[in-house]
């Protein structure tokens, strides 16, 4: 096996092998193990009061939300990005880091839906359910290993402390806002977009470690030694 491929094996297969394996436990022990016990036993209360608190205004803003986590909007997004992120710094390992986390999280997410089964909240569901399972919220992990992937990027070309926080404090509503907008539309319980940022959090941190970090210590060991003689070859 060459080189390249034990790296993706071990800093990016292996991990999300992991992360799946840790998701779909977690279902499990939401959907079975505890799902008598508090406060898992709350939840349905809270989609109902969700429900209950319904008004045309925070369903257009809802929608808006809901929209832009949608799959369409999700790839529409990481395409454009990734090419602009291409054009602007001249290299590929920003995008691919990007591409690669989004994409992570789709598949621990669609595979974690075929282990679980675990039907949608009991309240009157606002958009058509996809033919998968509550567990996780595909629309939340997305839009977390997104924007949470987009804000990583321009805080690491941030020049100042002011400028990142500005970047998290504005990509970060995103996924927030998506969270409450899934629970709100009556489409998942509030376990459910909790383990969506697990999934696209951990996703983006693999792939971090994965794509950038070694990019940046790559850089680092080809930059000149400043001060330290170089060895010469003279007798």
């Amino acid at each position: 096996m060459s080189e390249t491929a034990l790296q993706i094996v071990r800093r990016v297969l292996l991990p999300v092998s992991l992360l799946l394996g840790v998701m779909v436990l977690l279902g499990v022990l939401v959907t079975r193990v505890f799902a008598r016990t508090w406060p898992f036993t709350v939840e349905d209360a809270v989609n109902r009061e969700l429900a209950a608190d319904r008004t045309g205004g925070w369903n257009d803003v809802s929608l808006v939300f809901s929209t832009l986590a949608s799959t369409q909007m999700i790839v529409v997004v990481t395409v454009l990005v990734a090419l602009a992120l291409r054009l602007w710094l001249k290299r590929w390992r920003e995008p691919l880091f990007l591409c690669a986390a989004v994409i992570a999280q789709a598949l621990v997410f669609l595979l974690t839906t075929l282990a679980i089964d675990r039907q949608r909240p009991a309240v009157e569901h606002m958009d058509v359910s996809p033919p998968t399972s509550s567990f996780p919220s595909g629309h939340t992990s997305a839009a977390v290993a997104l924007y949470v992937g987009i804000a990583v990027l321009m805080a690491l070309r941030a020049r100042s402390t002011g400028a990142k926080v500005g970047w998290w404090s504005l990509l970060l509503t995103v996924p927030l806002g998506v969270a409450l907008t899934r629970m709100y539309r009556g489409m998942h319980h509030p376990s459910d977009v909790v383990a969506s940022f697990l999934n696209g959090g951990t996703c983006v941190l693999i792939m971090a470690r994965a794509v950038l970090d070694r990019g940046l210590r790559w850089r680092r060991a080809k930059l000149p030694t400043v001060g330290r003689p170089a060895l010469s070859t003279r007798s």
